[in-house]
This record gives C-alpha cells, sequence and structure tokens, in this order.
C-alpha cells in the first residue's frame, strides 16, 4: 500500500511538471541580437529562439522573467527561474548547488572596438574612457581600472554603448562580436564600427534548477541534443 501511494505522487508530480511552464531568466540589460524586449516582454532574439526550442522539444510551454541584472542571483538563489543561459562559471559568485551546469553551447568574443583611433590592446589605452555596460564585469579590463589606467563609461546595454561610441562619446568601447555586427549591419560601410583586437573569448553554458517538476534531465538532454545537432549554430547564423 505503501509502494502504491508513492508510486501515485512521483505520477502526479510529473504530470505536475509536464504541467508547468519551464522558466527562463532574461536579463533586462540585453539587447538585440541577443533579445528583443518590447514593454516588459521578450518577443525575439537569439535567447527568444533559444528558450522556445528548448521549451518546444520538451513539449512544455516557455515562460520568460525579465530579471534586472543586479537581482538575476537573488533570483537563482530563490529558486524563481528555472534556466539560466548566456552565463559563464566565471561570472557568477555563488556556487549554486542547486543548480546543474550544462557543456558550453556557445562562445562570447569580447571586442575592442573604435570609430577610427588606432589601438592594439586595451594595455595601449592610458588615460581613457572606455564604454562598458552597466552591471557588467571584464576580467580584462578590471586591473586597468583598478589601476585608474583606464575609466569605465557605463551605457544601460551594449546597444547604447556602441551609440555612444559612434557619435563621439568616447573613442573606445567593449563589445561582443555578436553586438557589433548586429549594430554595423545597416551603416554604410565607411560608417561602421571597427575591431581594434580581440579582448577574450569566453564559454557559455545554461544553469538549469535540479528539481524533480523541472525535469533537470531532460532539460540538460534537450539543450545538449540542441547543441550536436548544429540547432543552436543555425539560430546563432540568422543574427550573424
Amino acid at each position: 500500500m505503501r509502494f502504491l501511494a508513492t508510486a501515485l505522487l512521483l505520477t502526479t508530480a510529473l504530470a505536475q511538471a509536464d504541467d508547468r511552464p519551464l522558466r527562463f531568466s532574461v536579463v533586462d540589460s540585453w539587447a538585440m541580437p541577443l533579445a528583443q524586449i518590447e514593454n516588459g516582454e521578450l518577443t525575439g532574439g537569439i535567447m527568444f529562439e533559444l528558450f522556445s526550442e528548448t521549451a518546444r522539444q520538451l513539449g512544455r510551454t516557455p515562460d520568460f522573467h525579465i530579471v534586472p541584472r543586479a537581482r538575476i542571483e537573488q533570483a537563482l538563489l530563490n529558486h524563481s527561474v528555472d534556466v539560466r543561459c548566456y552565463v559563464s562559471r566565471t561570472w557568477v559568485e555563488h556556487e549554486f548547488n542547486d543548480y546543474r551546469w550544462t557543456a558550453p553551447l556557445m562562445v562570447q568574443r569580447d571586442l575592442l572596438v573604435t570609430r577610427d583611433a588606432p589601438a592594439d590592446t586595451l594595455e595601449s589605452l592610458s588615460s581613457q574612457s572606455v564604454g562598458t555596460v552597466l552591471g557588467y564585469h571584464y576580467p580584462r579590463l578590471q586591473p586597468l581600472l583598478d589601476s585608474h589606467w583606464l575609466a569605465r563609461d557605463d551605457a544601460r546595454n551594449q546597444e547604447l554603448v556602441l551609440k555612444k561610441l559612434r557619435i563621439g562619446r568616447y573613442q573606445y568601447a567593449i563589445s561582443s562580436e555578436f553586438a557589433l555586427n548586429w549594430f554595423n549591419r545597416e551603416l554604410p560601410e565607411a560608417e561602421r564600427l571597427q575591431t581594434a583586437s580581440v579582448i577574450e573569448e569566453t564559454p557559455l553554458s545554461c544553469m538549469v534548477l535540479n528539481s524533480p517538476d523541472v525535469r533537470t534531465d531532460d532539460v540538460l538532454a534537450a539543450l545538449a541534443k540542441m547543441k550536436a545537432s548544429g540547432k543552436i549554430e543555425q539560430i546563432l547564423d540568422h543574427y550573424r
């Protein structure tokens, strides 16, 4: 009798997991091509396609939680999101033992970008303000900030950083390759922002809440399958 009761509870839990939407975190400062956020809703971009396809493969409904960057780790600690993607282990401050990591799914290349001023590396600059995204951590940049060799000039998202560079608010900015290519796509060739150097390349993964109602193994397997099949690369190609 006890076995039957346990089996019934397990069956009920699994059925509820199938019914419950899968909650994906969306950082409110993301911009295209990473994410299109309109009226507080995720409506397009790389992460919209990645999340939607993951949920589709699992037969689940995606639920996009828009979270301020400064509160994303608190959302994980509170278990208010099931899946966080586009994240590196080097970017998080806590262990998050209640979450399991995927293998790297994509790579972010951070670039030193300029309009026309020559530069090879961050270290070749001096007494400059560099365009950066508010709340982003740049490991290569931090020692130069700490020594006051360089100073940050923050904007709310990557698109605004590049817009400020284009109108001359500063001579250099840091941008992901995805964002730079998207920003340049409709500009005349003579007006496009240029890559001065590659600052770093960071493998990016997803974190999945280790909980029965999430069906963690299924989520991890779906993401691994999308990576192995080339589906993630196909999504990225839509925005290159």
